[in-house]
């Protein structure tokens, strides 16, 4: 057992509502929310007027990758790229995360992927079974349905207890995120420096495998995902097609739809819509697809993931609330509730009596259009961690 904490002089981010006062927190569940109240006593955490809102919750980041792989032809070692990244997204206010590993090889790979995701996956359950990580960190697979060692490399990591979420990607030139051809060639020539005639050759070759491979890929993952109780999130849905196809396969999150047609079609559907904070906080899609912002007026928008960028989720929160697109409660429920739902983690994502003691201490500077979120404290389950 534990000793009771109390957080008081807070401004509370409940599901629908902010109110003023204290939370009574015990053996790493909050038990009580006292609205109004104003606790002076020794031992109580006095939050200064700051907002109290729930942990974050991530499903879908790869950044990782950028502590594992810092600079090229640089392989950092694993648990400490691993302790890194953990840091770092415990100081954005995340207390659960899903961290996205990519199974499925491209030419355009460095060497040793497949190898390499195996060493972080591995790394993230040491050093969580460890305890030496401040946020509860759990898996999301990527399936890349094109390659054709995409089963494989899914089933050597099945065995995990932290597998919550396989995702269906398909990056094929001319479909998805890169429907624009255009597109995909800044981009690819951007990050490989291949010729136009290497590139013409590097499309031909992706599409062939996009025929060759994907169609027995996505039936194997879905079997899999059906036969284990797997959430199944599909990625880059960019029309009614492909949102019916996610529906047939049992998707229940669509991950970046790239069109207005293909979000308000997962939506008529009844699944959550998960968008890039990036994309919020940016202004846009880098890939020229539709905008978060746009799909959040449209009431379009369910679930923010900060993909690339752990901080983008709470600066996504208040450029959403600041700029009146929609409530602040609105915009907390889309990085916490909402996200904890979808892959049923019921115990977490609100301040609630019973729910886990995962809260975010925040400090909103400058005026209310623009204001800077500035993370004061971390506690999840009622411990600090940051």
């Amino acid at each position: 057992m534990t000793a009771e904490i109390i957080f008081t002089n807070a401004r509370i981010v409940l599901a629908d509502s902010i109110v003023d006062g204290s939370v009574v927190v015990k053996d790493g569940l909050i038990t009580g929310i006292d609205a109004g109240s104003t606790v002076r006593a020794a031992g109580v955490i006095d939050l200064a007027g700051d907002y109290l809102m729930p942990g974050l919750v991530e499903l879908h980041t790869d950044h990782l990758e950028s502590h594992f792989h810092p600079r090229p032809k640089v392989r950092w070692p694993a648990i400490a790229a691993v302790q890194a990244h953990d840091a770092q997204v415990a100081a954005s206010g995340i207390t659960t995360v899903l961290d996205a590993l990519r199974v499925g090889t491209l030419r355009t790979d460095s060497a040793g992927l497949a190898e390499n995701v195996a060493t972080l996956a591995a790394a993230i359950r040491a050093a969580r079974e460890a305890g030496w990580l401040k946020a509860d960190h759990k898996l999301h697979i990527r399936c890349e349905l094109s390659s054709p060692d995409t089963v494989a490399g899914l089933e050597g990591l099945l065995d995990d207890p932290a597998l919550q979420l396989l995702s269906l990607m398909d990056h094929t030139p001319g479909q998805r995120q890169f429907v624009h051809l255009g597109h995909f060639r800044t981009y690819y020539q951007g990050k490989t420096g291949m010729s136009d005639s290497q590139m013409d050759e590097f499309i031909a070759e992706r599409q062939a495998d996009h025929h060759r491979h994907c169609p027995a890929n996505r039936a194997r993952v879905v079997e899999i995902a059906r036969a284990r109780g797997l959430r199944l999130a599909s990625h880059d849905d960019a029309t009614a097609a492909h949102v019916a196809e996610a529906v047939e396969n049992g998707v229940a999150i669509a991950e970046f739809p790239t069109t207005l047609e293909a979000a308000r079609a997962a939506e008529g559907e009844g699944l959550a819509v998960l968008m890039g904070a990036p994309n919020i906080v940016r202004g846009g899609s880098h890939s020229g697809n539709i905008s978060a912002a746009e799909l959040a007026r449209e009431g379009l928008l369910d679930i923010l993931s900060s993909d690339y960028v752990p901080f983008s989720l709470m600066q996504a929160v208040f450029r959403l609330s600041d700029e009146g697109i929609v409530t602040l409660p609105r915009a907390v429920a889309m990085v916490t509730s909402a996200p904890a739902r979808a892959v049923g983690l019921i115990d977490r994502g609100e301040i609630a009596p019973g729910k886990r003691a995962d809260l975010v201490r925040v400090e909103a500077a400058g005026e209310d259009q623009g204001r800077l979120p500035v993370v004061r404290s971390v506690w999840r389950e009622g411990q600090r961690v940051c």
